[in-house]
């Protein structure tokens, strides 16, 4: 059973207003439970609206969303809990930190949950310790940080809550490839260690490509496309006429084979990338 599933998903806008707008239609997306999950799509498709259903925060026009085979609307109190279940971090995260301590910032969510103290202090560190950040950071204030370390202290107040699906919006938005690169290092920590389900939105491919395990695409509110790295991206030209930029080892593979050389579809890393051309070069095929 999918640990978080949609049925015919659609959400409007100010509907019966001159101001209605589809922003998702008809959406049917399932998540196993340990799965990570990439949602690519140009800006405007519908990945943010899509993904705040996913615990609750918006309610559908017309459709369902299940947890563990139940609806999450069942009853008020159960969409509460699903929101301790279904941990969501927008983009720019950091600008919601308001507490005087990181600590006390990170101890936010599980602390209305009702958790006692002792467990507390030990949820504050453990999440800390899964996005890089020491107990020197948690008697300071979060606006001492930098954007890198408010970033992670934002990500480790929802890890806190011990999630079982984490979803994130742009994670990396406005880092530098350090920090993208440490940010989504902690991602897979916390998956790893809690089998939880990631669903990453964003715009970056190489992220994706290196990371997840399939792949959903939204267009103009309609989910057109779902399948593993190399399904998505073996299409390079179709993702560039939706203002999407396939990573650049699947650009350079499409245009490698339109000049004639015998470079295998389904290539999308790097390291792919480097593994074909070396086999190519040590059959000779590179002065085919």
């Amino acid at each position: 059973m999918p640990i978080i599933k949609t049925e015919k998903l659609t959400h409007t806008y100010s509907s019966g207003t001159p101001f209605e707008r589809v922003a998702i239609r008809d959406i049917d997306f399932e998540a196993e439970r340990g799965e990570y999950i990439g949602i690519i799509g140009a800006t405007g498709s519908g990945k943010s609206t899509f993904i705040q259903h996913l615990n609750g925060l918006l309610k559908p026009t017309s459709g369902n969303v299940y947890f563990d085979g139940v609806d999450i609307h069942e009853s008020k109190h159960h969409t509460k809990e699903i929101r301790t279940k279904v941990g969501l971090v927008f983009q720019y995260p950091e600008y919601q930190l308001f507490e005087a301590t990181v600590f006390e910032d990170i101890a936010f969510g599980p602390k209305n949950m009702g958790i006692s103290e002792t467990d507390l202090k030990e949820r504050v560190y453990e999440a800390a310790g899964f996005v890089g950040l020491s107990e020197d950071f948690m008697e300071k204030s979060p606006f001492e940080l930098s954007g890198g370390e408010k970033r992670r202290a934002a990500i480790a107040g929802v890890i806190a809550m011990h999630p079982e699906v984490l979803i994130l919006d742009e994670p990396t938005a406005g880092l530098d490839p350090r920090g993208q690169a440490e940010i989504i290092h902690n991602i897979m920590n916390y998956k790893n260690s809690r089998d939880a389900t990631i669903i990453l939105v964003t715009h970056n491919m190489e992220e994706i490509a290196r990371n997840v395990d399939k792949i959903f695409l939204l267009r103009n509110s309609y989910l057109i496309d779902k399948g593993t790295p190399a399904e998505i991206f073996s299409d390079a030209e179709k993702l560039s006429s939706m203002g999407l930029k396939a990573p650049t080892a699947a650009i350079i593979a499409t245009r490698l084979r339109a000049l004639g050389l015998p470079v295998k579809e389904g290539i999308y890393t790097q390291n792919q990338l480097r593994e074909e051309l070396n086999a190519i070069k040590t059959k000779g095929g590179a002065n085919a």
